[in-house]
């Protein structure tokens, strides 16, 4: 079933709501590498946007380009086509490594640090698109796939002890739910609260699931 708008009481997606300070960035002048990157990085974050808001099926290579401030012919010269795009977005691979890439011991404040920073200075929540996964009819069962291979299960491998996949689980859901409540519900206690306060409440709680 496809839906064309924005979630019920949803407030902009955090997973793509810092397009505006990238969206003029264009293939030419300066450090060709530099500027290429930073263009590849606006269009992923438009299309990241426009899938938390609308079906794959609706969105066009022409949305992404005009969210992202390029031209549509640019998008196929980074990404070759839609179908190869959006393979990126609904891939957790990137945003896993570096949200898990810390020693276990260390790894709860690490990820509850990363979500909030990602939030507050990048709007872009490294997980929070899975929530989007009901809008994808087909493409959302390869969300929750990748999600699950990619974030719960690569977690779950690094975890000791009994219920590694359940302890696995329910950490990565404590992560989703400061991140829903920071960026979609945008509680303003949470968001007005000193980062490294949250990180000092919020990350035990997590990181009990880690190291029983």
């Amino acid at each position: 079933m496809k839906s064309t708008s924005t979630p019920h009481g949803a407030a902009p997606d955090p997973a793509s709501t810092a397009v505006a300070g990238t969206a003029a960035v264009t293939d030419g002048g300066g450090p060709g590498r530099r500027d290429a990157e930073a263009t590849k990085a606006a269009i992923l974050r438009a299309a990241r946007h426009l899938l938390a808001r609308h079906a794959h099926a609706d969105i066009t290579l022409k949305a992404v380009a005009e969210r992202a401030g390029v031209s549509p012919p640019l998008i196929m010269k980074y990404f070759g086509n839609k179908e190869t795009l959006f393979a990126r977005v609904m891939s957790f691979e990137e945003d896993a490594a570096v949200l898990l890439d810390a020693p276990l011991a260390d790894l709860g404040p690490h990820m509850v640090r990363h979500v909030l920073v990602s939030q507050s200075e990048r709007g872009a929540d490294p997980l929070l698109r899975i929530v989007f996964a009901p809008l994808q009819g087909t493409q959302g069962d390869t969300l929750r796939a990748n999600f699950r291979t990619q974030v719960s299960d690569r977690l779950a491998l690094r975890l000791d002890g009994p219920d590694a996949g359940l302890r696995a689980e329910l950490a990565v859901g404590m992560l989703l739910g400061l991140g829903v409540m920071y960026g979609i519900a945008r509680g303003g206690e949470l968001r007005a609260a000193p980062l490294d306060a949250v990180v000092e409440r919020y990350a035990p709680a997590v990181q009990a699931y880690l190291t029983p």
